[in-house]
Parts: C-alpha cells; sequence; structure tokens
C-alpha cells in the first residue's frame, strides 16, 4: 500500500507570497515585450568625423571611453539639429563612435580644450520608469512579506511543538487528516499475511467480493453492510486484517483513528467527520477505517451532563453520516477496538455496522500459522518444531508470537550463529514470559535452597495429580521479572474448557511452592515467594464461585461482572455485602482445603521431593524429562 497524501480531497490555498510572485513576473513580462523601449535605452552610432563636427558645434557634453570595445560614448544635446536620430528620451541623445587610428593624441587634446566638455567613467544610462517603480517600490515590500511569512511559519512550528500540535490543528480546521493508500503492484498487505483468523477472513472476503462484483449482489436484492466492526483483545490484528482488506479489494483505503477527530475546540471533530465522509464518497469504491473508535464512540449520558460536547457532537455527526451515505456505491465502514461494551448502543444497529467480527487470540493451529508467517523470513535450523513452540505459548497474540520469533532471532545472533534453533525459540518464549534471564544476579546459597524446595513443590503436586497439566521446565535461575524461578507447564493439547477437578488441582499446584517451604523450613521461615502463586490462587478460586457457578450454596448464581474482558477482565462484584462476606468465606476454605491437599502429597513424597530439589539445586535448570526420570524410580506412586 502507497500512502498519497494525508488531508483533504482539496489542495490547501496558496500562500499570499505566491500571488505576489505571479504579479512581479507579470511586471517583468511587460516591460520585455510591452515596452521593449523602456528596457534598453537607444543609443546612435555615428561617424568619427560627425562627432568631429558635434564637437566643433558644441553639442558634446559628456565623453566616456569603453576600454572593452575601444569605442567612445557620449551625451550630445540634439534638441534643435539631429533629434530624428536621437533616442526619443528628452534633450539629450546617446550616441557611439570608434577612433581614427593614431588619432587619439590630438582628439584628447581638443576635448580638453572645450570647457563645456566633461570626462566621465560611464555614460548614465537613461532610466526606466516602470523598471525603477519595480525598484523602488514593489521589491522591498516583496521583501518585507517574505520575511514576514517565513517568520511566521517558524513561530507557527514553535508554538505547536510547544502546544502538542493543538495550535496547528486549529489552523486546519475541519480537515479530517485522514491517510489515504492505494493499491500498488505486488505491495501491501493481502488476506495471506494474515494468519490464525480465518473465520474473520472468511467475514471479510465477503466485502471484497462486493466491492469486485457489487452486480452479482445487485441481482438478487442484497445490500452491503455498511460497517464492520473489529473486536478483540491488543496484538490480535484487526488493524492488519482491515489493511489487507483494502489489499484484496484494490480500492482507496481511508485510515484514521479516534482520538484524531477529538479537538481542544468545540465544532472540529463533527467538521473532520464531515470531510472524511466527502473524501469517501468522491473516491468511491473505498474502504474507510477508524482504528480505536471507542475514542469517540463512547455511550451518551442520558443525562447529557457526560462534560464532553465536542465528543457528543463528533459522535452525532457520525452517527449521521453513515446514515446518510448510499451503500450502492460501494463505502465500506470498517472499525476496531478492544472495548465493544463502551460503544454507543445506536453505533452497534443494523444499518450503521452491521456486521461484528471477533478478533480473539488464535488456537494452536492459529499459533503455529502465525510463527510461520513471521519466521518466512528468518533462516531456521532443521530442529525447529513449531507445535511444541505452539503450545508453550497458549494465550498468546499474533504481536507477541512475532515478538517471540525476532526475539530467537536476536539471541541466535549474540550467539554467533546464522540460523535460528530450537533452543533460541524456547529461551524466547521463557523470554517474553518471565523475562530474560538475570545472569549477574547474586543469590545465596540459602535462598538457593529455597527456591529450589518451593519450586520442586509445584512440580511434584502437579505431577502427582491427574487432572493437572504436564511439567516441562524447572529453573531457579532468576528472571528480569523479579521471579527467581518458575515452573513450566504446557498442555499437550489445546484446551478450551476447564472442569471444577482441573481448577482445583491447579489451585492446589499454586499453593504447592509455599507448602514446600513449610514443610522443609518450618512454618516460621516461610518466604515472600509465594506472592503471585496467593494471587492467581485467589482469582482462581474467587472465579469458581462468583461466575463459573461451581459452589453448592450459591448454585449456578453470578455475582460477579467482567469489564474490558479484552483489556484485562477487571470484575466487580454485584451482590449484597453480606453475601460477600460469605463469598469471602469460601475462598478461604477452597484454597485451605487446596493447600492441605497439597501438603499431603509432599508429605508422601518427602524422600522424593528432597532428591529433586537437591538435583534442581545442582543444576539449576531441568526439563520435564529429567523430573519424571527421577520421580518414576520409586514404585508405588499414585495419582490423585
Amino acid at each position: 500500500m502507497r500512502e498519497i497524501k494525508d488531508a483533504g480531497q482539496k489542495p490547501p490555498k496558496k500562500p499570499l507570497i505566491f500571488y505576489y510572485l505571479i504579479a512581479l513576473l507579470v511586471l517583468f513580462l511587460l516591460n520585455a515585450l510591452v515596452f521593449p523601449s523602456l528596457m534598453s535605452p537607444k543609443v546612435v552610432e555615428v561617424s568619427y568625423n560627425e562627432f568631429l563636427n558635434m564637437i566643433d558645434e558644441g553639442q558634446v557634453k559628456q565623453v566616456a571611453l569603453e576600454e572593452s570595445s575601444g569605442q567612445l560614448v557620449f551625451l550630445a544635446d540634439v534638441s534643435e539639429e539631429g533629434a530624428e536620430t536621437a533616442a526619443d528620451s528628452g534633450q539629450y541623445g546617446i550616441f557611439k563612435t570608434g577612433i581614427w587610428p593614431d588619432d587619439g593624441q590630438r582628439l584628447l587634446e581638443q576635448l580638453r580644450s572645450d570647457p563645456d566638455i566633461q570626462f566621465t567613467a560611464e555614460i548614465p544610462t537613461q532610466s526606466n520608469p516602470l523598471l525603477s517603480f519595480i525598484m523602488t517600490w514593489i521589491l522591498p515590500v516583496f521583501f518585507f512579506i517574505l520575511i514576514g511569512e517565513l517568520l511566521s511559519r517558524w513561530m507557527m512550528k514553535r508554538m505547536n511543538k510547544q502546544m502538542g500540535g493543538g495550535f496547528g490543528n486549529a489552523m486546519s480546521f475541519g480537515k479530517s487528516g485522514a491517510k489515504v493508500y492505494v493499491e500498488e503492484t505486488e505491495t501491501g498487505v493481502t488476506f495471506a499475511d494474515v494468519a490464525g483468523q480465518e473465520e474473520a477472513k472468511e467475514s471479510l472476503k465477503e466485502l471484497v467480493d462486493f466491492l469486485h462484483e457489487p452486480e452479482k449482489y445487485a441481482k438478487i436484492g442484497a445490500k452491503l453492510p455498511k460497517g464492520a466492526l473489529l473486536v478483540g483483545p491488543p496484538g490480535t490484528g484487526k488493524t492488519l486484517l482491515a489493511k489487507a482488506v483494502a489489499g484484496e479489494a484494490k480500492v482507496p483505503f481511508f485510515s484514521i483513528s479516534g482520538s484524531e477527530f477529538v479537538e481542544m475546540f468545540v465544532g472540529m471533530g463533527a467538521a473532520k467527520v464531515r470531510d472524511l465522509f466527502k473524501q469517501a464518497n468522491e473516491k468511491a469504491p473505498c474502504i474507510v477505517f477508524i482504528d480505536e473508535i471507542d475514542a469517540i464512540g463512547k455511550k451518551r449520558d442520558a443525562g447529557g451532563l457526560s462534560g464532553n460536547d465536542e465528543r457528543e457532537q463528533t459522535l452525532n455527526q457520525l452517527l449521521a453520516e453513515m446514515d446518510g451515505f448510499d451503500a450502492r456505491r460501494g463505502v465500506v465502514m470498517l472499525a476496531a477496538t478492544n472495548r465493544p461494551e463502551s460503544l454507543d448502543s445506536a453505533l452497534l444497529r443494523p444499518g450503521r455496522f452491521d456486521r461484528r467480527i471477533p478478533v480473539e487470540l488464535p488456537d494452536l493451529a492459529g499459533r503455529i500459522a502465525i510463527l510461520k508467517v513471521h519466521a518466512k523470513d528468518v533462516k531456521l535450523g532443521d530442529d525447529v518444531n513449531w507445535d511444541l513452540i505452539a503450545r508453550a505459548t497458549a494465550g498468546a497474540s499474533g504481536a507477541e508470537l512475532a515478538n517471540i520469533v525476532n526475539e530467537a532471532a536476536l539471541r541466535a545472533v549474540r550467539q554467533g550463529r546464522n540460523v535460528v534453533m530450537q533452543e533460541d525459540l524456547e529461551e524466547s518464549v521463557e523470554t517474553v514470559i518471565a523475562g530474560a534471564q538475570r545472569k549477574n544476579a547474586v543469590v545465596s546459597t540459602s535462598e538457593k535452597k529455597i527456591v529450589s524446595y518451593h519450586e520442586i513443590g509445584h512440580a511434584l503436586v502437579a505431577a502427582m495429580q491427574s487432572h493437572s497439566a504436564p511439567v516441562t521446565k524447572i529453573t531457579i535461575v532468576p528472571r528480569t521479572s523479579g521471579a527467581l524461578g518458575y515452573t513450566m507447564q504446557v498442555d499437550e493439547g489445546e484446551k478450551m474448557l476447564m472442569s471444577r477437578t482441573e481448577i482445583y488441582n491447579k489451585i492446589a499446584t499454586l499453593t504447592g511452592g509455599r507448602s514446600a517451604e513449610e514443610l522443609i523450613f518450618g512454618k516460621e521461615n516461610m518466604t515472600t515467594g509465594a506472592s503471585n502463586d496467593i494471587e492467581q490462587a485467589t482469582k482462581l478460586a474467587r472465579a469458581m464461585i462468583t461466575r463459573y457457578g461451581m459452589s453448592d450454596e450459591f448454585d449456578m448464581t453470578a455475582m460477579e461482572t467482567v469489564q474490558n474482558q479484552y483489556l484485562g477482565g477487571d470484575t466487580s462484584l454485584t451482590c449484597a455485602p453480606e453475601t460477600a462476606s460469605k463469598v469471602d468465606a469460601m475462598v478461604t476454605q477452597i484454597i485451605k482445603e487446596a493447600h492441605e491437599k497439597a501438603m499431603k502429597i509432599l508429605k508422601e513424597n518427602e524422600g522424593k521431593l528432597h532428591e529433586l530439589a537437591a538435583y534442581l539445586l545442582e543444576k539449576e535448570t531441568i526439563t520435564g524429562e529429567e523430573f519424571m526420570k527421577i520421580l518414576e524410580r520409586s514404585e508405588g506412586q499414585t495419582r490423585e
């Protein structure tokens, strides 16, 4: 895609200096074509004899010698005689004559003997009235205007920087500022560049097909959807999908952010909306894409006391424009947001954004496809296994997967290799999840021992439960995220649902680290290393009761709502204070039972706990295979 211009369809008005330049050019052309005699005063050439006669008659007044041509130029009074040969410029005429050979000395004496003749360096040419007017009046004014124009532009830039762009925007009142892209041969983004979003691509391909063959839909009476809203978490490819639609349709693509409509001055946002749709109608068929539309599309306050009239005016104008334009002309509206719950209902009704397209986090197959797309320009080793990397990155967005591939390539360069190996990709996954290794971190032997037992406690509890993800890696190498170690578990397949037993076992696994510390070092020596485990366990236990309906007392009652599901999923209770107190008590009970279960498992396998912790303390990092090999040496172990 190639950007062709930034602002409106109409070119900006020419600055004042442009018109002054045109006027100056016209004046010079008048001098050259209409008044050529004024531009070059006429000089009459006379014979040497005539020159001597004019001296004798007292007509010569001033004489000058042209050294380059060897000729005399003189000014003579021709008011009475010879006027027909002189330039028509008053009483005097300008003449030129050659010098007779070897006559210079005699001529000089003759000229000196006449007191009325003056010697001068050059004969002053007659002034051009029009040129004199230009030089005296036009040019000084022109230069003053030029200096003022340059100074004002410099001051405008300074003020624009100091005010964060606000002053400059005020000077371009009403211009949408949309970036316009057009299709370029063999370049741009297409659906081939988008992976892991097959359902979203299928929905958008219909829009592309309509733009290519509108008559096929017109025959049956079908109408093109006026707008499609892309919703999903950050980094899933919403903007990329919009560009891919424009690349496939080969039509102009208007791209603008919702925040660009919101201005300091009331009415500017609405004017920009009008200008944007005016441009779109002129370039139809085309695609208009508004990124982060929630900046202007938030729900309007019922009482009209929202305190932001400018944003509401912009939204009202957008609603009116979407109702006004004709979808049959092929103007397609696309918008993207990660906060669909905050949008005004009038914006989402049929006839405006007819289609809502989820762009969710990719599944296992989608992650594999995304990794391959981002690795197509990366040199890979023969041992790269995309399936293992995709399973280890459950819940990662497309942007995070692209970052993982890039981090692996950077690590390969640091290691002095020219290809990316599997170990580079695995380390980059850990870098994105837990941070880079802190190679210079100094951890005392006693703390390393505590961390070893803590991590083995997690792994041992997970391994001894039947409904738990397998352990793939355990490490006590400190990370930049602040973690002194971690235990990685990776499911063998893609899981979309979790049972009550699986959640409960996960809570028990989270309590396994603190349980190991209590068992080996005593409760009085427990550390702060379990803070993140406690936070995750509490969230899971609360969700079991308030959101998943997994308690006997409250049955299937929802007592918590999720806000901003694509931006962290914050929750808020929707129950009475007495009920909230009961929920707190039940959460505490669930975590307490899971803690007791983890403690029981560790006590029953205390020997293996010591053996595995000592091995981890020595190696610092062990794989899931090493862990299971040591664990399976004993007999009679059963999973709960």
